[in-house]
């Protein structure tokens, strides 16, 4: 493993990155690699970024392996890495080291998450007895590392499964844990400060951290036996963090990052903030709220603390404040009118005007700008943390919540005062005072929201508030205004006034502006023409009930203006990372694509060159997986309905996408892969006859292992294999390649619980489409692989998907694959399996079926019952009533087995909201919806469930006098409405 350093420092390199991640892929197999990595990590001879690489790879083979069985992490390696992980982050304690710790740190958090306390019982125990009085160093490491182990519980909903984890915890845990925090306050306060004072408070930082992850589910006893030395309204050690700032720890006035005391106060302020939320009572015992909103106005009222270092602190304030006031459980606090005043001109606005900061960002950073100004997920999709609400975010809040807790008339008044001030101030000198217009703006648009989704923009209104009236009155003339005539931001905050309050507005205003917002795409500043691009995308979404507002016919004229001028913009950069940066111009022209549907049938050849170029550009170093998802599902949906509006026209798409796809394959660009393949799987279903050769040639190589490397890359692969299998089965048997597919399964996707579920519908798609012959040849070893893997790593899903196959194979009735074959396979493996399936796997699951799969399984159940003459004879007759039972359950929700007709095929597409995904490389599979197809249903010609039972039923009746007898030995509590139901539609069993 000599070369390990050197393989790590050329993946960081995009010209050796691929070969290198192919020869760590194949070490990382080696027993005891993952030990020798951390080993690596903690070697301060190695070059940093080497250390760092290493760090970064550990937690990525931890979270792609450790919980998935493939590749296999063997259990000796487990055991070696868990017991030198604590050890690891002790002597990462240094600051030098912060980042790889962070690293190290996330390490532990995954495998925490799956082996503790079960496989991890000593790991809290280690932690506390590494804790130190004295040596605060070491304190930094373990505080880190148990942040990084109970931070999870933030976001994790209540279950008794995690109550027994916490609970664990807080029995070794929290009572070390107060004795740490009070020593630490001691040192903290001591005069003259400690030397190593930044030390101390950095352990701090990591103390407050816990207390509020100890404390995010539920309140331990302990804690709440300490709450008056914490919340105390007089001397409680939380108001005493909130004073303390010591001039040894002040940061620099320029500095960005927030000083050591601001970290400690911010994390405070969101523990009274969990406090306020969760536990009302025991904060209501004292005077403790009145004491922090004292506290804060100290901390930040009247402008103190403008720093960009102390926006954190500054936000999260104002956000105490307004969850205290939405709660109203402190209304006498808050609800006088001179309170109301102070409030608005002492903390909100102040907080709202724009700085210098955000001057500088709109104009050299546009696109944070535009992430942190409009609350918009970030990179990845993951939603907006707590750092990134801005002080006007916060600051709007305010408002919201006093507008929202019955105070409407006061705060409407109070604001408006500042709002007409504002216009007053603009319209006195324009070209000066246009930050006082801005100022205005936004605190009416906070002031006049009562709810609002960032995906749905505003969703009601202060009524008190003539939204679309100050809009036309103030707004409408800067989105009409020529480029340079006003100050940029006005025009921004018109686009944003426009996006904000897209709900506010009837469709015919909306096609009045959309113009503009055309318009202003072809704007020099960056800022300007993005937020025009993200509030068209927003409004082609807007939906009213379940239908889009927008359709074809509103957009064909100006769709492709838009298109052009989106594209040209994306076209414009000078680099493939600069090109894939502003992924709201590619989301814009998804959408617009995908709301013209049939309307770009003229210029779609010219339209599709173009996203091909641009994919050509992008490809040389992916940046951006959002832009990748958008420019994959504009190629997708422009096929998708240029083709259905004329079908000659698929040769062209085949003619553009076949060269650059063959690139990405035989360069193996990963990131592209799984589009890729679901695009080809995608075309060769628009393909009405025979498998055109080039796809043929393409078999070959999806069916090698190296194809299924990349897990990222696996539905798509299992999309296009069940594209073949549909179209070009006989084929395939004829080349051997069934017996290459079935062998995928077998191997590399049964037993990975990862990917089972894909496992299974490449087997549904065999026993569908491949001749009985070729079923019949290996369906006992499928069967003998499907229950080893029950065997051995049984998971609720796997049986779900199990038991989901059987009702398939039993359902699809193909000549020969009968329900008798079934059963007589089964057995042949060891006498009685059958009944045992069904009695612990079929029998409990098939009621839990969700609605998508009950169909089929009821269909399924039905034919095993009424065409196995084998489940009519002993002694698999003893299993006949409980199945009967069984199938009955499945129609508790009858509703939801009809389907409705008259639903979109595309409605699909039409919901592209990426956001809602969670995107990423490599761990996520990125799903295009513009290539998913309707689901086929198998039983489609089963019209009326209830009266298949019923002649199946009764036709075996005839046939089989013991059914009756069997059906008596069932629950007639359960079954005999439903036999009723069948007699009375004149089925008689």
């Amino acid at each position: 493993m000599a070369e390990l350093p050197s393989l790590l420092l050329a993946s960081l390199n995009p010209s050796t990155r691929k070969q290198a991640e192919q020869s760590l892929q194949s070490l990382s197999l080696q027993p005891g690699f993952l030990t020798h990595l951390l080993t690596l990590v903690l070697q301060s001879s190695q070059d940093r970024a080497v250390r760092l690489a290493a760090s970064v790879y550990l937690k990525n083979l931890i979270k792609s392996r450790w919980e998935d069985d493939e590749p296999h992490v063997a259990d000796a390696d487990r055991s070696a890495l868990r017991e030198a992980l604590v050890p690891a982050m002790i002597q990462l304690s240094n600051a030098s080291d912060k980042a790889i710790r962070a690293q190290v740190a996330e390490s532990i958090s995954l495998i925490a998450k799956i082996d503790f306390p079960e496989q991890w019982p000593d790991l809290v125990d280690k932690l506390v007895f590494s804790l130190s009085d004295s040596n605060f160093e070491v304190n930094i490491g373990v505080l880190e590392t148990a942040h990084s182990i109970f931070r999870p519980w933030r976001a994790e909903a209540r279950s008794d499964a995690l109550f027994t984890v916490i609970n664990y915890v807080l029995s070794r845990f929290t009572r070390p844990f107060l004795q740490l925090f009070l020593h630490t306050t001691t040192l903290l306060f001591s005069s003259p400060p400690p030397a190593n004072l930044a030390q101390i408070a950095q352990a701090m930082v990591f103390l407050v951290d816990i207390f509020y992850d100890l404390t995010c589910q539920d309140l331990p006893p302990d804690i709440e036996d300490a709450h008056a030395q914490f919340f105390g309204p007089e001397s409680g050690l939380f108001l005493k963090l909130l004073m303390w700032d010591p001039a040894e720890l002040r940061g620099d006035p320029d500095d960005t990052t927030p000083s050591l005391p601001s970290q400690i106060k911010t994390r405070i302020l969101e523990i009274v903030e969990l406090y306020v939320k969760l536990y009302p009572e025991t904060l209501q015992a004292s005077a403790s709220v009145e004491a922090f909103v004292r506290a804060i106005w100290d901390l930040v009222g009247g402008g103190k603390r403008p720093s960009v270092a102390d926006d954190g602190l500054v936000s999260q304030s104002l956000r105490f404040i307004a969850s205290a006031i939405r709660t109203g459980y402190y209304k006498q606090l808050f609800s006088s009118k001179e309170t109301i005043s102070g409030l608005v001109q002492g903390v909100v606005v102040p907080n709202v005007s724009l700085r210098e900061h955000e001057l500088e960002q709109f104009e050299d950073d546009p696109l944070e700008y535009i992430r942190l100004d409009l609350a918009l997920p970030s990179m990845g999709g993951l939603g907006v943390s707590n750092d990134a609400v801005t002080r006007r975010q916060a600051a709007a809040e305010v408002l919201r919540a006093l507008v929202s807790s019955g105070l409407e008339s006061e705060t409407t008044e109070v604001t408006g005062a500042w709002i007409g001030q504002g216009l007053n101030e603009y319209a006195a000198n324009k070209s000066e005072n246009w930050r006082a217009k801005d100022t205005a703006i936004y605190l009416l648009t906070a002031v006049a929201t009562r709810g609002s989704t960032t995906q749905h923009g505003v969703t009601s209104t202060n009524a008190l508030i003539d939204v679309v009236q100050f809009f036309s009155d103030h707004v409408f003339q800067d989105l009409q205004a020529e480029p340079g005539s006003i100050h940029p931001i006005l025009q921004v905050d018109a686009i944003r006034f426009l996006y904000t309050f897209r709900n506010q507005l009837v469709k015919p205003q909306l096609l009045s502006v959309l113009p503009s917002l055309v318009r202003h795409l072809s704007s020099e500043n960056y800022v300007c023409y993005t937020y025009a691009a993200i509030s068209i995308e927003r409004i082609l979404f807007i939906r009213q009930g379940n239908q889009l507002m927008f359709a074809s016919a509103d957009i064909k004229d100006i769709a492709p203006q838009m298109l052009d001028a989106l594209l040209s913009k994306v076209e414009k950069a000078p680099t493939p990372e600069k090109v894939a940066e502003n992924d709201y111009l590619m989301k814009c022209a998804m959408r617009v694509i995908v709301t013209a549907r049939g309307a770009l049938a003229d210029e779609y050849a010219r339209l599709l060159q173009r996203l091909v170029a641009i994919l050509g550009v992008i490809s040389k170093n992916p940046s951006n997986p959002n832009f990748d998802q958008y420019i994959f599902e504009s190629i997708s949906a422009l096929m998708r309905f240029v083709v259905q509006a004329n079908p000659s026209t698929l040769p062209t798409f085949e003619q553009a996408l076949f060269g650059p796809f063959t690139i990405i394959l035989q360069q193996d660009i990963d990131q592209y892969i799984p589009y890729v393949f679901q695009i080809l799987a995608q075309m060769l279903d628009l393909h009405a006859g025979a498998v055109p050769a080039q796809y043929r040639t393409l078999l070959p190589i999806l069916l090698t292992p190296a194809a299924w490397q990349q897990k990222g890359s696996i539905p798509g692969l299992v999309k296009l294999l069940k594209a073949f299998l549909a179209r070009d089965a006989p084929a395939m048997v004829a080349q051997g390649q069934i017996t290459q597919v079935l062998g995928v399964v077998q191997q590399r996707l049964i037993p990975s619980k990862l990917n089972d579920g894909w496992g299974f519908e490449l087997l549904q798609s065999v026993v569908q489409h491949a001749p009985p012959a070729t079923v019949k040849q290996y369906f006992k070893s499928i069967i003998i692989t499907l229950l080893t893997r029950m065997q051995t790593s049984k998971t609720d899903k796997y049986v779900y998907h199990f038991v989901y196959f059987l009702g398939f194979c039993l359902a699809v009735g193909k000549e020969e694959i009968t329900p008798d074959y079934i059963v007589n396979e089964v057995e042949s493996i060891q006498a009685q399996l059958w009944s045992q399936v069904l009695a612990n796997f079929v029998i409990p699951q098939a009621p839990k079926m969700p609605p998508k799969d009950r169909k089929v399984v009821i269909v399924g159940l039905t034919r095993l019952l009424t065409q196995s003459t084998l489940m009519l004879r002993d002694p698999l007759a003893q299993a006949w009533p409980p199945t009967f039972q069984a199938l009955v359950k499945l129609f508790k929700e009858e509703q939801l087995l009809t389907k409705k007709e008259d639903e979109d095929p595309d409605a699909g597409i039409t919901q592209v909201d990426y956001e809602e995904q969670t995107a990423g490389y490599q761990a996520a599979y990125s799903r295009l919806a513009a290539a998913e197809t309707a689901p086929v249903d198998p039983v489609a010609h089963v019209k009326d469930l209830k009266a298949f039972i019923g002649q199946e039923l009764s036709g075996l009746s005839g046939k089989a006098p013991n059914v009756k007898e069997l059906l008596a030995r069932t629950d007639a509590g359960v079954t005999g409405p439903f036999v009723q139901e069948l007699a009375a539609a004149g089925y008689s069993i």
